[in-house]
């Protein structure tokens, strides 16, 4: 696809990259007196899920503690003190149990083993039942005698069948998950357009809702192949400064306005936000570059406060 074929991308193939079927976390700040102090960031290893955690001890970065997850008891790492929870809300606040012995440490790699053994297994199994769905990860509950497969398909799958059998291979109890796509792109990881680690792995597993709105709004390229990620979706950065642009198209005519200035009318024909500066080209021929600050808009009209300088 070359940079100029985005235009031929219907609404619907657009509306594919967004995630509509995900659990966001909450974007709106709250309070924070109910708060522990200090709060952790603790990250389980196997699916790369971080939660915020209170202690009864002092943790520092690096140690290994045992808390509650939303899959049962796990051993985790923290991350470290969360110096701005304003976003953090008291019900999404696990306590950390205790720090890990060297036990619990050994046990957490005897069960890294296994679970390599228990991801080809299922791997066969899924084979051998011919089931539509792509295995990411098997994880042992710390203390549980159970095993979480997670995996990803296009669509429902009647695993059923493959539970009876991996429950005879097992001989614990069974538990297969379907994550999304981009859930898969976060325990995994890759590399992004950038040439960076996703963010998505490497710096937040928090994912927001990211949508074409915001794409559009930064006067991006609508070229699937630039503005999605290995995942399929559109990329976590776009929301990253979508806050910015936002308010800063605020004080800008929008592109395609027409502005009467010294004795003609110009068309705004190019914005760059982040430099503050629009381009307008007049009908007598003239193109004028001018900062946004030049723009005043009164009475339902953009007007120009002064003459700008006109382009080089």
């Amino acid at each position: 696809m070359s940079d100029d074929s985005y235009k031929d991308l219907s609404e619907d193939e657009l509306r594919h990259l967004e995630d509509e079927h995900q659990e966001f976390e909450p974007t709106t700040q709250s309070g924070n007196d109910n708060l522990p102090d200090p709060l952790y960031r603790i990250k389980v290893a196997p699916n790369n899920e971080t939660y915020y955690a209170g202690a009864d001890i002092e943790l520092k970065a690096g140690n290994l503690v045992l808390a509650p997850t939303r899959y049962g008891r796990d051993l985790c790492e923290v991350l470290g003190v969360v110096r701005h929870p304003g976003f953090v809300r008291p019900e999404d606040v696990i306590h950390i149990e205790r720090l890990a012995s060297e036990h619990d440490i050994q046990k957490r790699r005897d069960d890294e083993q296994k679970e390599r053994t228990a991801f080809d297994l299922c791997k066969q199994k899924i084979h051998e039942h011919n089931l539509p769905m792509k295995l990411i990860f098997a994880h042992y509950l710390f203390d549980e005698p159970k095993v979480l497969f997670f995996f990803t398909a296009d669509s429902r799958v009647d695993f059923r069948d493959l539970v009876k059998d991996l429950v005879l291979v097992f001989k614990m109890r069974i538990e297969l998950r379907q994550i999304g796509v981009r859930d898969e792109a976060r325990v995994v990881g890759g590399c992004g357009v950038c040439g960076r680690l996703l963010c998505c792995h490497a710096v937040t597993d928090k994912l927001v809702p990211v949508s074409i709105k915001m794409a559009k709004d930064q006067n991006l390229s609508l070229n699937s192949l630039k503005i999605s990620g290995p995942c399929g979706r559109l990329l976590c950065c776009l929301a990253y400064e979508f806050g910015f642009y936002r308010e800063a198209r605020r004080h800008m005519p929008s592109e395609g306005t027409r502005i009467n200035f010294d004795g003609t009318v110009f068309k705004i024909t190019e914005i760059n936000v982040p430099a503050g500066r629009l381009t307008m080209a007049g009908e007598d021929g003239r193109y004028l570059v001018m900062t946004s600050d030049k723009f005043v808009h009164k009475d339902g009209r953009w007007t120009v406060r002064e003459t700008p300088t006109p382009e080089a």
